[in-house]
């Protein structure tokens, strides 16, 4: 049985932020079920689409069922609150206000279901100065300092190549689901459950943050390097890039004898971390000196000395050989009628994935379930997928 199943969760949330803390929940075994408007999610219609369907979407709406709901209207409200007494988890990210106005707030929805857990994801959080605004992946990055130690020393500020203020967010949105699952089971109540992209991107920058408040000095953007720690970056190799943790005495003198260095560790400017980053630009010069020669392919296998962590730095559609496919942490999923794919699951516990709900089934499913009429609850033209 997987962990989560039994567990009903109610999904209104669109684009990134959001959808995957459902899709998590999904994967664990939840029934979710995801409600969009008459046209469907404007993420549908998102980039990355094959035979117009959405791969994007596909992706983090998988393993869930769907409905879509007229909200404007009293009787799509009215189902909402039907499937809500029916519910244990509810999650949305509207801008705070939007729900209210909706009648899908925490202090509604709890009136009618005290034993449910409300899960809001917003840009700033339901409180304070900024909560009614409007948040974006890139919005939090900057405000949190994450784009001021990202990119080149000496270049200008670079966002992280991955959504790290959406993903974190819905992340620590499921874990505040977790949570309150665990104390529902202790006292028979529900919680509310509130983060934002926001405060999860300030969230991590634990390790720069520490560094400021320790130092007074504000930390600066490295590139690949390491903030307290050498060699431990991407090194330059003849046919691309590896990455190398050499972040102690130990492994640092077993990577200088893996590839043939061994003076490297005798020289004075090296002899310890300290001296190691003090003179970075140097050490890093001279280990490219030699590595600069060799393939990237072999740097990061059978040349290194065991206990000497290297890695081949690969472009992104490359990682899906790597080990993580050998533990069962995969899957294909199928975007109809294209076989687009999606395949990353970071916690799987042997759970199937499945395809992204199709809107055009939707309507039976509201009749029979629900045992109301689907007046408000409307199937999408296929033309318009």
């Amino acid at each position: 049985m997987k962990a989560l199943a039994g567990l009903r969760v109610i999904d209104l949330t669109q684009a990134m932020a959001a959808p995957f803390c459902s899709m998590n929940l999904a994967d664990m075994g939840a029934d979710v079920i995801k409600v969009e408007p008459p046209t469907g999610e404007d993420m549908r219609r998102g980039s990355a689409s094959k035979n117009g369907h959405s791969g994007t979407f596909t992706t983090i709406n998988r393993s869930k069922r769907g409905i879509t709901v007229d909200l404007k209207q009293p009787a799509g409200v009215e189902i909402i609150h039907r499937l809500v007494r029916t519910a244990d988890i509810f999650v949305q990210n509207y801008r705070p206000g939007a729900a209210r106005r909706l009648g899908v707030d925490y202090e509604t929805l709890r009136a009618l279901n005290p034993r449910l857990i409300y899960c809001s994801v917003s840009g700033f959080g339901a409180t304070g100065p900024y909560a009614s605004r409007g948040g974006y992946d890139l919005i939090a990055q900057g405000m949190s300092g994450i784009i001021s130690v990202t990119g080149d020393e000496h270049g200008p500020p670079a966002k992280a190549g991955l959504p790290v203020s959406d993903l974190s967010a819905d992340l620590f949105g499921a874990y505040g689901i977790l949570c309150a699952l665990e104390y529902r089971e202790r006292t028979g109540e529900g919680q509310l459950v509130d983060t934002s992209l926001l405060e999860a991107a300030l969230a991590l920058t634990v390790w720069e943050s520490t560094e400021y408040w320790v130092t007074g000095r504000a930390p600066r953007p490295l590139g690949s390097a390491h903030r307290l720690a050498a060699p431990y970056q991407a090194l330059r190799a003849s046919d691309g890039w590896f990455t190398v943790g050499a972040n102690n005495d130990k492994l640092f003198e077993a990577f200088c004898r893996a590839i043939g260095r061994a003076e490297l560790v005798a020289d004075a400017r090296f002899a310890g971390r300290r001296e190691r980053m003090q003179h970075r630009d140097a050490l890093i010069a001279g280990i490219e000196r030699t590595t600069a020669r060799r393939r990237a392919r072999t740097g990061s296998s059978g040349s290194m000395a065991p206990g000497c962590p290297p890695a081949r730095s690969t472009p992104t559609p490359r990682p899906w050989p790597i080990p993580t496919r050998s533990r069962g942490r995969w899957s294909s999923i199928s975007c109809t009628p294209a076989p687009a794919r999606s395949r990353r699951s970071a916690c799987r516990s042997s759970c199937p994935t499945h395809r992204a709900p199709s809107i055009a089934r939707r309507r039976c499913w509201v009749r029979t379930t629900l045992r109301c009429s689907p007046s408000w609850v409307t199937a999408r033209p296929s033309s318009a997928r």
